[in-house]
């Protein structure tokens, strides 16, 4: 599509309907398993039509890596280092958790491209991820300094968190059958507010 202009209300809204319809069948089938075919079925419109908006299956992929990444990390980019400690981490716990009930196809989409080694997103995990968590990291060694948190360490800390809540979204199949249909996230964060509360009181 031509940058140059300023798209039409049509074209926002096919644009937004391609990259929805790669997000299913992404999530569902990994970038190798996917196709442009797959993705015009799913939303719709002729390969052709897809290919007017985006170059490829990778382009559309790397759109919608760099969306996902930029609302996956903003819930780090909040916790408050003027605030109390363990209900600012508690905070970011709970709202790992919400996002893995909101959006699971974004979480299968990350872990995804993840086990595949990131071979597209890798620039954005070297500087935006690591980045932001050193600086998470500093903070949490700031607070476990002043004795307002019990130590740990903080890479494990984070690395815990995203594993006890994605684990809701990118294994939801198995989590489904194992729960015999109880509320699943409902257990899950009255369960982790727990552990965590457990683990980090001073």
């Amino acid at each position: 599509m031509n940058a140059a202009k300023k798209p039409t209300r049509i074209q926002l809204r096919n644009r937004k309907r391609i990259l929805d319809a790669a997000l299913d069948v992404f999530s569902q089938h990994g970038y190798r398993g996917a196709t442009l075919d797959q993705i015009a079925a799913e939303a719709g419109l002729s390969k052709p039509n897809i290919l007017y908006y985006f170059e490829g299956k990778e382009d559309i992929h790397v759109t919608l890596l760099n969306k996902l990444m930029d609302a996956w990390l903003d819930p780090l980019r909040h916790i408050d280092p003027a605030g109390d400690p363990l209900e600012e981490i508690l905070r970011y716990v709970h709202r790992k958790l919400e996002m893995s009930r909101e959006f699971p196809r974004e979480s299968r989409l990350f872990a995804n491209e993840v086990l595949q080694g990131a071979p597209r997103m890798g620039p954005h995990l070297q500087t935006g991820l690591k980045e932001l968590v050193d600086d998470t990291a500093r903070v949490i060694e700031d607070w476990i300094a002043q004795g307002r948190l019990a130590p740990v360490d903080p890479r494990h800390l984070i690395f815990s968190i995203w594993a006890t809540t994605q684990h809701y979204a990118d294994f939801d199949a198995q989590v489904q059958v194992l729960m015999e249909g109880r509320d699943v996230h409902k257990g899950a964060s009255e369960f982790l507010d727990t552990l965590y509360r457990r683990m980090l009181a001073p």
